[in-house]
């Protein structure tokens, strides 16, 4: 019996071809981007879990409100991991990390820039699961001159993993042992280590410095809640101790007054896509991002859905005289059901099996879209599959079910004579779907644009300096005292027009925040925390800032030395009315204690300039005039930038003695802060299309059955005078009226959708009215041409071959 079914089944599919195809089709293309969006979001979800002990890791970050300004930080003070084992027996084991971001590393005889090391407690391994491929865990960083590496960069300077005891050259004067090689840390993890040394030689005891990434492992059954107390005990304990030692002050005091001093227990597996604070050690992404590809997942399957039941439903009312012979032939209803859903279903399971093969091609891109590497193996080896199978067998049900139960329930006599062929107008069912197709669509259409706007926001806003054609030497301290000469000598090659040497760009993350103060007393109740530049005098004038008050620091003014420059949200924070006339206090640190307050004059305001990313705004900044050599940033004036680029190179080679020529452009890094939104915006345009084209093959099979179902209606009209345009018009005004409707439901939704996508950002655009018009009428020229394709050939047909149809 079901292999009779199943033949009955093939050859109504074939003898269909057309409504097959775009049955099938419509179906697999919203499976298989349903399939990729699924793989992203397991992937994201699944970041740090590899970590056999997971979800007992906590890192612990930093949330400062102190006098009105405000600071939170993925850093926290250096013995704050460790005291805490130490005193709460609840607390398995701690690890600290600092992380080094550039690393020098000696191959062939010849420096090589690498990048992704970390110093870090010998209880690494105890705390994190990195496999070992060579080495013991436990002894591996127990020697401050040990060095872990992972098996990429032991291949990379060894060609081997074997490489136990060897010695590896680090930073010019380290000779480090090789004690351990470790797996590749995978994808997903929110740290990647390619050198592990022992920290040894970095610690750090002020609990007043946030300068480390803490992580502690609880003991099974301990609490997010049990641990944060113990947290909030320790900080009270140690560093309102610090407080009253350094500051002459308690932390309760502080409390009292607005201020407070928090280091949440942050667990481990929620850093990727909750924590977006200063200092990360990478970039994570954002949970909005997994709501938003969710839901855009569940919308495109149920375009595709309700395309195939639209499409199934359509096309069954043309086999209602079937239906009617059968019965009068003698079939029972229940074969007429099981006939029905058996070719729904295996409709739908070709759908799925094509899915799978678009899903596999398209991958590819998809992950170089994402920057992923995720892998199609992934849905055959989890809970995805068989969830796929299920909700392809379900769609394939309700799609037969209305011929299957609604047809199948019809007296023969009623069906034979064309009671039940009431057309397409008739079926408010299929018009709600369709009105429900294109309203997903169009909010898709006005989701894309808005986040391209924000994006073209971004790249031409104002940010307070000019980051064109700004060349970034890294690593200047290489150069050491010939620094300022290699400085003076670039002036000199054409297309230079000004160089500065600082390690604070706006484009890197800074580490340095400092507390000052208003009075010599330094009264804490007086004090600001404020992000802190250390530059010289060419500084402003390469990078295009604009003095708002005031003057920039020079060699002509020694006294520049305890002066500093002030950006306008510091002004405002301070409070200052004539900042020029003010004074700020710092501490003078003599033997690591505090010995009294230094004072700086504020020589000039700077106007403000983004040195954060553009979701924040801008914070308070004080500029002091300083050695900072981490980096040279290089205003280039001339389109023959190659040739300028190989005049620095030579300099440096020349001047270092070959180290690592390092750099990249002022933009390029700019651009790079806002990688995650690039992506977002790349692969919403990606999914609107998708949901676009699956909506307008619905649409195009929708209008043949139409055209179908009014054949004789066209020709009698054709007969009596009626012309082209005018039927054309007539099959194509029920589908514009509901695509109208469609966009009035859109509208709000999207722009509280939007709205609440741009609160992120400090700095967004408007959602003007003019998107929602260009949406509307986007996709009502979208499908109008696809219905128009269709009704043109309806209405061309001969009229004498449309009036023999019945």
């Amino acid at each position: 019996m079901f292999r009779n079914y199943f033949k009955i089944a093939w050859r109504n599919l074939w003898k269909n071809k057309a409504f097959s195809a775009i049955n099938i089709i419509g179906l697999a293309s919203g499976l298989a981007v349903c399939l990729l969006i699924v793989l992203y979001v397991v992937d994201e979800l699944s970041y740090d879990k590899y970590n056999k002990n997971a979800d007992r890791i906590y890192r612990l970050d930093a949330d400062i409100y102190f006098n009105n300004t405000s600071a939170i930080f993925a850093v926290a003070p250096d013995p704050l991991a460790p005291t805490l084992k130490r005193d709460f027996p609840e607390i398995e084991e701690a690890v600290r990390l600092n992380y080094q971001s550039d690393i020098l590393v000696k191959k062939d005889n010849q420096n090589v820039q690498d990048h992704n090391a970390v110093f870090a407690d010998s209880t690494f391994f105890k705390v994190f699961t990195v496999p070992m491929i060579q080495g013991n865990p436990e002894t591996a960083l127990k020697d401050p001159n040990s060095i872990v590496i992972d098996e990429t960069t032991a291949k990379k300077y060894f060609n081997s993993t074997n490489v136990i005891g060897k010695t590896l050259v680090v930073d010019n004067t380290n000779y480090c042992k090789i004690s351990g090689v470790i797996k590749d840390i995978p994808k997903q993890s929110h740290f990647h280590f390619h050198f592990i040394r022992e920290k040894t030689n970095n610690v750090n005891d002020s609990w007043l410095s946030n300068n480390t990434y803490n992580y502690v492992l609880v003991r099974p059954g301990v609490t997010q809640q049990k641990l944060q107390k113990d947290v909030d005990a320790t900080i009270n304990n140690y560093l309102g101790k610090e407080l009253e030692a350094q500051l002459h002050t308690s932390l309760k005091d502080l409390t009292n007054k607005g201020s407070h001093f928090i280091y949440h227990a942050m667990p481990l597996t929620d850093i990727h896509l909750y924590s977006n604070k200063s200092y990360e050690i990478e970039a994570n992404s954002d949970i909005t991002y997994v709501y938003i590809f969710s839901v855009i997942a569940v919308f495109i399957l149920l375009i595709a859905c309700v395309n195939f039941m639209n499409l199934s439903t359509a096309r069954s009312a043309n086999r209602a005289k079937e239906v009617g012979i059968r019965k009068v032939a003698g079939s029972l209803r229940s074969n007429l059901i099981t006939q029905f859903l058996t070719e729904s279903v295996l409709l739908s399971f070709f759908s799925l099996i094509l899915a799978i093969g678009i899903a596999a091609l398209l991958l590819p891109l998809f992950n170089q879209l994402a920057e992923k590497q995720m892998s199609v193996a992934t849905l055959f080896s989890t809970w995805l599959f068989p969830v796929m199978i299920g909700l392809v067998f379900v769609v394939g049900c309700v799609a037969g079910s209305y011929p299957a139960f609604y047809l199948s329930a019809f007296q023969p006599i009623d069906v034979l004579k064309g009671k039940i062929a009431k057309g397409f107008k008739n079926s408010w069912l299929r018009s709600g779907l369709v009105v429900f197709q294109f309203t997903i669509s169009i909010i898709l259409i006005i989701g894309t644009i808005v986040i391209y706007n924000q994006l073209d926001y971004i790249r031409s806003r104002k940010i307070g300096y000019n980051r064109d054609q700004v060349f970034v030497l890294h690593n200047a301290w290489y150069l050491d005292k010939q620094i300022h000469t290699f400085r003076n000598e670039l002036l000199n090659i054409p297309g230079i027009t000004n160089a500065t040497i600082s390690g604070d760009m706006p484009t890197s993350p800074q580490f340095d925040n400092e507390g000052w103060f208003r009075d010599a007393a330094m009264d804490p109740t007086k004090a600001v925390v404020l992000t802190n530049f250390y530059v010289d005098e060419n500084y402003i004038p390469t990078l295009g800032m604009q003095m708002k008050e005031g003057r920039n620091f020079s060699k002509d003014f020694p006294t520049d030395s305890v002066g500093v420059i002030l950006n306008e949200s510091a002004i405002k924070v301070l409070g200052f009315k004539d900042p020029l006339k003010e004074v700020l206090y710092r501490p003078d640190f003599g033997n690591s204690t505090i010995s009294g307050s230094v004072a700086y004059h504020v020589v000039g305001v700077v106007k403000d300039f983004n040195f954060s990313s553009m979701h924040q705004n801008v914070g308070p900044l004080i500029i002091n005039k300083g050695e900072n050599w981490g980096n040279i940033a290089v205003r280039i004036n001339t389109k023959n930038i190659p040739s300028v680029i190989n005049s620095i190179q030579t300099k440096w080679i020349s001047m270092t003695s070959g180290q690592p020529f390092n750099y990249t452009f002022m933009d390029a890094d700019f651009n790079n802060i806002y990688t995650s939104e690039q992506q977002t915006g790349k692969l919403f345009i990606t999914f609107a299309v998708f949901a676009i084209f699956i909506g307008c093959l619905g649409l195009f099979g929708l209008v043949t059955y139409a055209a179908e179902q009014r054949t004789k209606e066209i020709g009698v009209r054709k007969v009596l005078g009626a012309s082209v345009g005018g039927i054309v018009a007539m099959l194509s005004k029920d589908f514009a009226k509901l695509v109208l409707i469609a966009s009035v439901i859109a509208f709000p939704v999207a722009w509280w959708a939007m709205h609440q996508w741009l609160q992120s950002f400090a700095y967004r655009v408007s959602i003007s009215w003019w998107i929602f018009i260009v949406a509307g009428v986007l996709a009502i020229i979208i499908a109008l041409l696809t219905v128009s394709l269709q009704a043109m050939k309806a209405a061309l047909a001969n009229p004498v071959k449309s009036l023999r149809t019945e």
